[in-house]
């Protein structure tokens, strides 16, 4: 989500940064702007809401003066809706410093307050003007941009990158990153800043990712790379292996490699705001109020397909924590039974479009019938969360590959805040069980990160499977929606036979199907697991295996007792039993889409499927 663009050089930052943009625009957004400090001198912006053709036309009516100094972005609405003025750059108090900004300050509104008392006035909803007046101010002291910058990042929380230009200081870009993306691309006599390497491939190969807390200062002949403390910082090169032509997929040979990368950001951004204190705050549910959350009786999950998988898993925890009963049925099927709904009952619906019509019709039979409804959605102005009481929205960023990857995992990252948030009105969990719960969920990201830098074992194993016509995949507990979501993946992906089981039904019938050579993927719980689910897992891989079953296991580092009876074990690391999988999902979105590759079928587009189902 968001696209950043940055440029020092000859006089065609316009040409750059609308081109960048152009490239981005895979990333998802709700307007564009661009800011430039012409042959004059002169700071000029223009921004405007909805897709970038509409910031192009305004251009063409009224041409802004190129220059040799620029900053682009294309914004999706976080704090303030899609509009002309929410859309960055922002100005300082005295319009002759402009900022862009990615991701959320989550400490804003402290910082508005003292910028309030102070006498400054806001044009806009965001928490990016609020960074743009602070910058302004700190500049008006030091005359230096990057001293500027550096004087106000140590101050904001949350996650960032800001990229800021001087009327006073043309020919300088300077950028900051905390847990936002930013790279450098090094040109010949001019240089670029970008969310990623899609924003100037155009013009260079040669790269340079900024790490954590770090600000970039660029010209057109240097750059310079500092912590936030101002220490220089040794940043290494590297060189970008496509070009252009592959930009939109972000240099990857998919749209579903790309987003199964982007699973551990997926995570990280629907997070991102929603913890205070290591406890879960959800705005959005601000309009139900929390005497609604307490007195619920029932809560019911409606979605289809993977949505459905993701509320299986949140049905889980949303039990365990909040205490409550949760129902998850597919949409499709749920107002053709007429169900029982009270003004007690909750209604969840998971749509990563907010237009899938089997769902949409059941939100509305659901508000229809006096229940209060939440929506999880990946798509802002949908139709669904427009029907709903409250939104709670994923920041997966776009999905493009029809086969849902990094949207389920937010999906599930959401539905977990929800639980955790209802436990804390409820009084079902302590403040000290929601904190050690929001720490787990918070290092799933890197932990997520360290499956897909050992994911090479799969692709391996997915080319020597090319000619298997049945996979089966078994799980217990949380393990069985992945299990589920595993099988899924094969279908939709892979064209072939694939089903899921809970493992524990392996014995009432389906123990029927194996036969030697029978590929059965197994989720194994950890064997740290209190209810001794690991043991009864282990015991079904025995079962299968003894009857000539190829088990695959998906299992957590170290576990010692599953190598005896695995042909192959796929390693993720510890986590806690609701954690998991999230992890282990993982390694089945990577071998159904390595899989697929294989075959020779098309990852992004399987036939007969379409990315949004408008029909029901």
């Amino acid at each position: 989500m968001c696209g950043i663009v940055g440029y020092v050089g000859n006089n065609k930052s316009l040409e750059v940064l609308l081109g960048g943009l152009k490239r981005l625009e895979y990333r998802g957004y709700d307007s564009a702007g661009v800011a430039i400090i012409d042959e004059a001198g002169t700071l000029g912006t223009r921004k405007r809401a909805g897709k970038l053709q509409m910031l192009l036309d305004d251009l063409a009516e009224a041409p802004l003066g190129n220059g040799a100094t620029g900053i682009g972005h294309t914004r999706w609405a976080t704090h303030g809706g899609p509009t002309d003025v929410n859309a960055h750059p922002h100005l300082s108090r005295d319009s002759k410093l402009a900022l862009i900004h990615n991701g959320i300050i989550e400490n804003f509104s402290e910082l508005k307050n003292e910028l309030l008392a102070e006498g400054a006035t806001f044009a806009s909803e965001t928490d990016t003007e609020v960074a743009a007046l602070l910058v302004g101010r700190e500049y008006e002291k030091t005359g230096d941009l990057t001293q500027a910058l550096r004087g106000v990042v140590a101050r904001l929380e949350g996650a960032f990158t800001l990229l800021a230009v001087h009327e006073d200081q043309p020919g300088v870009v300077v950028g900051a990153r905390r847990n936002s993306p930013l790279v450098i691309g090094l040109g010949d006599g001019e240089n670029f800043l970008g969310s990623d390497v899609a924003a100037f491939v155009e013009f260079t190969r040669r790269a340079v990712a900024i790490g954590q807390d770090q600000i970039v200062t660029i010209r057109p002949d240097s750059v310079v790379v500092t912590d936030f403390d101002g220490n220089a910082v040794e940043v290494e090169e590297f060189d970008i292996a496509w070009d252009a032509s592959a930009s939109d997929k972000g240099g990857w040979s998919s749209f579903m490699a790309k987003e199964i990368s982007e699973e551990p950001d997926a995570v990280a951004n629907t997070i991102l705001g929603r913890v205070q204190d290591g406890l879960v705050k959800l705005s959005e549910f601000e309009p139900l109020g929390d005497d609604v959350i307490a007195n619920i009786d029932r809560i019911v999950v409606i979605a289809c397909g993977t949505a459905a998988y993701a509320g299986m898993l949140g049905k889980y925890a949303i039990e365990a924590w909040a205490r409550v009963p949760v129902d998850v049925e597919l949409a499709h099927e749920f107002r053709y039974r007429n169900p029982i709904l009270t003004e007690r009952t909750l209604v969840i619906s998971i749509s990563q479009s907010g237009e899938t019509m089997d769902t949409l019709m059941a939100v509305k039979f659901a508000s229809e019938s006096g229940a209060k409804v939440v929506s999880v959605c990946n798509t802002h102005g949908a139709t669904i969360p427009r029907e709903s009481d409250a939104v709670v929205y994923t920041h997966a960023g776009p999905e493009v590959a029809v086969a849902s990857t990094k949207a389920f995992v937010a999906q599930v990252t959401a539905l977990y805040l929800i639980g955790l948030h209802i436990a804390g009105v409820r009084g079902t969990l302590s403040d000290e069980e929601i904190r050690e719960n929001v720490a787990e969920l918070q290092a799933v990201p890197d932990k997520i990160s360290e499956v897909l830098v050992a994911s090479q074992s799969i692709k391996q194993l997915a080319r020597w499977m090319t000619d298997t016509q049945s996979v089966l995949f078994l799980g217990r507990h949380v393990g069985y929606p992945i299990a589920l979501e595993g099988a899924l993946k094969l279908k939709e992906l892979a064209y072939i036979h694939a089903e899921g089981f809970a493992a524990g039904e392996l014995k009432h019938g389906p123990i029927a199907l194996i036969e030697p050579g029978q590929v059965v993927f197994v989720i194994v719980p950890s064997p740290r697991d209190p209810n001794s689910l690991h043991k009864k897992v282990v015991s079904n891989i025995q079962e299968i295996r003894a009857r000539g079953a190829r088990v695959i296991a998906i299992a957590e580092k170290g576990d010692a007792a599953v190598l005896p009876f695995a042909d192959e074990v796929i390693p993720i690391p510890l986590a806690g039993s609701f954690f998991e999988p999230l992890l282990a999902v993982i390694p089945l979105h990577i071998f159904g889409m390595e899989l697929s590759a294989a075959k020779g079928l098309d990852v992004d587009q399987p036939r007969n499927l379409a990315k949004s189902v408008t029909v029901e």
